[in-house]
């Protein structure tokens, strides 16, 4: 039985076609695209997404539940973000140093290679015409810039997005971090089987902090990604099929990419305190 994925190439967000859009009473949205193979669900809901994901044990039971509550965009946006996102990030990533020489700044070819009549051959002037080996190029590529600038809040948003729509393929474990007293592949490979993952799916892990044990013990997995949140992106997210965060990762979500209503009340003093400076002008004037 083939089982959901979330991977690039598969994320429903990036799919136009073979979508229904269903609405509940309780104003929650999904998208939905159905594949030959398997079947995406895509939520989305124009406030806050919140989730129950289990939480296992390092033994691999389950010893309770936690609650994901991050923002995710309205439907109508959700791809769009998503996709803005993740272009800016690859956009970013390119160093735009590929570079070429045209003839005229390719060394030699002042000389005439041979006379122009009475050789029977095409008529030559410089051995450095994009014509033949050696000679320039046209048209070809110079250093460029390829970085494009998003705003922080979208690029919060798109991650935040993503995360909520993964869900379903999320889990929660115990810190683990002093579980290995030395670097061992193997029981990593054992205890990622325990959690009921498969080492031969991608797989993401979310850790606040990573020792160095747990490091060398997984870096050879090659379908592993272990992530910090400094280096949490979008990518890697949408790439993963199945998604581990500890209960620290958990916390640090929530705070970062759940509601926050900071910029709503800074909304209402601004409000507040143009209205009153607005009274104050006006009594001014009228004495």
């Amino acid at each position: 039985m083939a089982t959901s994925s979330l991977s690039f190439f598969s994320s429903t967000i990036f799919f136009s076609n073979s979508n229904t859009i269903h609405s509940s009473k309780q104003q929650q949205k999904h998208l939905i695209f159905k594949s030959k193979q398997q079947q995406f669900s895509i939520r989305s809901e124009a406030a806050v997404a919140a989730a129950t994901i289990p939480i296992l044990s390092f033994d691999g039971t389950e010893v309770g539940s936690t609650t994901l509550n991050l923002k995710s965009a309205p439907l109508d946006t959700a791809r769009a973000v998503v996709h803005r996102g993740l272009t800016t990030d690859l956009r970013n990533q390119r160093r735009g140093t590929a570079s070429t020489l045209t003839r005229a700044q390719v060394r030699g070819g002042g000389i005439k290679p041979y006379p122009q009549k009475k050789t029977g051959r095409a008529r030559r002037g410089s051995n450095r015409t994009p014509l033949r080996p050696g000679g320039g190029v046209v048209f070809g590529p110079k250093p460029k810039d390829w970085s494009v600038k998003i705003n922080k809040k979208e690029k919060r948003l798109a991650i935040s997005t993503a995360l909520s729509s993964a869900t379903q393929n999320a889990i929660v474990v115990e810190e683990f971090d002093d579980k290995f007293e030395k670097p061992k592949t193997k029981e990593f490979i054992d205890l990622m089987r325990r959690w009921g993952l498969d080492p031969k799916e991608k797989s993401l892990f979310l850790m606040t902090e990573v020792s160095d044990n747990v490091i060398l013990s997984s870096r050879n997995i090659s379908t592993l990604k272990m992530l910090t949140p400094r280096t949490l992106n979008l990518f890697d997210i949408l790439d993963s099929e199945k998604l581990v965060f500890t209960k620290s990762a958990v916390e640090f979500l929530n705070e970062r990419y759940g509601n926050d209503d900071d910029d709503d009340d800074w909304e209402v003093v601004d409000e507040e305190e143009e209205d009153g400076g607005e009274v104050e002008e006006s009594a001014e004037r009228s004495e």
